[in-house]
This record gives structure tokens, sequence and C-alpha cells, in this order.
């Protein structure tokens, strides 16, 4: 496999950055996920546009075009030789001293990496409540930061199984987001999701299912709810911009449509017209 790292296309054994990265020390960094779509990067403009206010927010220092960005992932699916790939792209504070630092962050450190695609597996997953409560955002609101422990104490608690996703609850009950995904439910006919202010990261698909669901005259609620208004509910799917619309079949004892869903074959099948031409959501209409 190969890399971008800081100007340069790498393999990955000879990659290297420095020890006193703040991204390693302090988890003073950012990333994004995207997929390709036969060599296309789907929605990477708003991927970028989020990256960038992100960045402005930890004052790291760092100018990533659009244009240098798609030219970087063409390149990249050249020598690894794949068209459709998952993508990260990470951008860490870079080298700096031993200590806390007030001044901006001026020599990022920039990696681009990309693997295939995983297999799909079930059509469908289980959704688990977890016991682990959702932490509050570092700052005003979720970044896509390097800061990840509750997720990955999240996914420790559900366990390895790739047909369930567990699901964050806050500290005061509300219902939240899935360990690595943003999460909707149909109930007659209104989608409904969680508001921002529960703390979740607001995803760049999660904000995609929407616009879409609003293109095909669905009305959409955002707020607080708890967990009954799940168990309640006549269809649930999660989202991610790598695993798209992820029907759930299962939450403990109540059983859903899972991939039969109406609703949610509907947004699955307008999701997928679109993956292969749009650069960001402003041009679904």
């Amino acid at each position: 496999m190969y890399i971008y790292l800081n100007g340069q296309i790498v393999h990955r054994d000879e990659a290297r950055i420095s020890p006193f990265d703040h991204g390693f020390l302090y988890g003073m960094g950012l990333f994004e996920t995207f997929r390709t779509y036969e060599g296309h990067p789907f929605l990477v403009g708003d991927h970028l546009d989020r990256l960038s206010r992100s960045l402005q927010d930890m004052k790291i220092h760092c100018s990533l075009p659009e244009s240098k960005v798609v030219g970087i992932v063409k390149d990249l699916l050249e020598q690894n030789g794949w068209e459709d790939a998952y993508c990260r792209l990470n951008i860490s504070g870079g080298p700096g001293e031993i200590g806390l630092p007030s001044s901006p962050y001026e020599d990022p450190t920039i990696i681009l990496f990309q693997k295939p695609l995983p297999d799909k597996g079930s059509a469908s997953k289980e959704g688990v409540f977890l016991s682990l409560a959702r932490n509050t955002p570092e700052t005003g609101e979720r970044l896509k930061s390097h800061h990840y422990l509750n997720n990955l104490a999240g996914k420790r608690e559900v366990g390895p199984s790739p047909g369930k996703e567990g699901i964050f609850l806050t500290e005061e009950g509300w219902i939240c987001e899935g360990v690595t995904s943003n999460l909707f439910w149909m109930k007659d006919d209104v989608l409904y999701t969680p508001a921002v202010g529960t703390g979740l990261l607001n995803g760049i698909t999660r904000r995609f299912v929407m616009a879409l669901a609003e293109k095909e005259g669905i009305r959409v609620r955002e707020g607080y709810y708890k967990k009954e208004a799940l168990l309640e509910a006549d269809e649930i799917f999660f989202t991610n911009s790598v695993q798209e619309v992820v029907p759930v079949h299962q939450m403990g004892e109540t059983m859903y449509p899972g991939a039969e869903g109406r609703w949610t074959v509907q947004l699955q099948r307008e999701y997928a017209a679109c993956t292969s031409t749009l650069t960001r959501i402003s041009e679904l209409s």
C-alpha cells in the first residue's frame, strides 16, 4: 500500500513521523474519512470544508485546496491499483516541544492513505445500547479529532462482531449516535435523528441523508429523544461515509424490517445514484 506523507507518495513501510508530533503526544489532530466510487471522491468538498473549519478551531495552519486533495487521491488510486477505496486524510499539529503550546501550529503533518473497502457482510445490523455514556465534546462542537478513546471503549463494550453497532446515550439519557455512525429512525413517515446538541459528530453522510430525505419529500425532525423512541420506531438505520445507509433489524427483543424497510430501501437507492458524481451536498438540488 502506498500513502501520501507531507508532499510525497511513499510505501507504507517507509513512512515515518516524529515521536514529538503533537498528534501523537496530545491528540492534536483531525481526520476525515470518505470513499471513492469509480475513482470519484464522493462529497470530498464537504469533508474538506469541515476539516478546514476544524483546523481553524485547533489553530493548525494548513491549506489544502480541493484540487490538490483530489489529485493526491487519484495518484494514490493509480499507485495502489484501485478505483473504489476507503480514504482517510489525517492532519496533526506536527512536531513540537514537550508541553501544551498556546501559539498556532505552523508545521503540520499531513497523511492521506487508502485501503480496499471491507466486505459489506450482513445486509443489516443489530443495535445495542451501550452502558458507557457519550462524552462531551472537547470544544463547543464535536470535531472529528484524534480524541477517540470514548469510541474505542464503546466498541470494546459491544464486542468485535461486525453485525452489531453500539449506540451511545448521553449522561442525561438522550440518544446520541453510534460508535462509528450517526443514527436515524422512521416513525409514521417522519425521519428522526438526534440533535447536534447531544454532542454527536455532525457527519457528512448524516447531513447528506437529511438533504436527500427532504428532496424526496420526507419530513425530517432533529431533537432530543429517549431510547424508547427507538424501540417504538418503524425503521432504524445507521449512516457513515464508508458503510453508507445501514439498516437495523433488531434492538434487544424488538425486531424491525431491516433491509426490507420501505424508507430505508428508498434512501439507499437514491444515495447510490449520487455516489459517482457529487462533490458537495449542495449539488443535490
